[in-house]
């Protein structure tokens, strides 16, 4: 599995975000036992995930005075590892069960967490959903809902949640992006670098999800 055109997995930005807790099952960092026990009604995947150890956390925090483009970058590549970690254990027994989570904490001087993930969320579900990976997006203390329309449990933190793709389900999501969704709901992943045709650098990837169809609305 590569992610980059040389085969190397991309290099964060130095400086923009700190490394505070590599990968665990329940950083201390990040108050995730009790917000994950919440989110059981609203995600049957995500119990018998964690009580399979297949859902793991990454903690980073915004170095003071980094700014808004150098975090974005750091935050797409973050988003990359996580990603490459989930993409071999999806064809594995319950792989569907595999989450990946990055989550932001501090802050940044010219932006708040929902706009710094904003663009990085964006090309990275364009880029990996045809490979049948999944990005979420959840800013601290944002009010959001379930496909049944009952409220999710506002986060204690900034996350961005990666995760196998579950096909006859998932379009449903991408309802406002009627070409990614078509693209999940065929999703098959054969290994292929999914920088074949962009440059694995920041400034090329932002221009690339610029150009590409903006969501619909209703």
């Amino acid at each position: 599995m590569i992610t980059a055109p040389s085969g190397g997995a991309p290099r964060l930005i130095a400086g923009a975000l700190r490394l505070t807790e590599a990968r665990s099952e329940n950083p201390i960092s990040a108050d995730v036992g009790s917000y994950l026990a919440a989110l059981y009604e609203h995600c049957p995947f995500l119990e018998p995930s964690t009580a399979r150890g297949m859902t793991g956390w990454t903690v980073y925090e915004i170095v003071p005075g980094a700014h808004r483009y150098e975090v974005e970058a750091a935050l797409f590549y973050a988003g990359v590892q996580a990603a490459e970690w989930v993409r071999p254990l999806m064809t594995r027994p319950n792989g569907l069960l595999a989450c990946e989570n990055v989550v932001l904490l501090g802050h940044c001087a010219d932006a708040d967490h929902r706009e710094l993930m904003a663009w990085p969320h964006w090309a990275l579900k364009n880029l990996y959903g045809p490979v049948g990976v999944m990005f979420g997006k959840f800013a601290l203390g944002a009010v959001e809902s379930d496909r049944g329309g009952r409220s999710i449990p506002p986060p204690p933190f900034s996350f961005l949640p990666v995760r196998a793709a579950v096909r006859p389900l998932d379009p449903q999501f991408l309802m406002d992006t009627p070409d990614l969704a078509a693209a999940v709901a065929v999703a098959k992943d054969e290994g292929r670098n999914v920088f074949e045709h962009i440059p694995c650098e920041w400034k090329a990837v932002r221009e690339w999800a610029s150009s590409l169809p903006r969501p619909q609305t209703p």
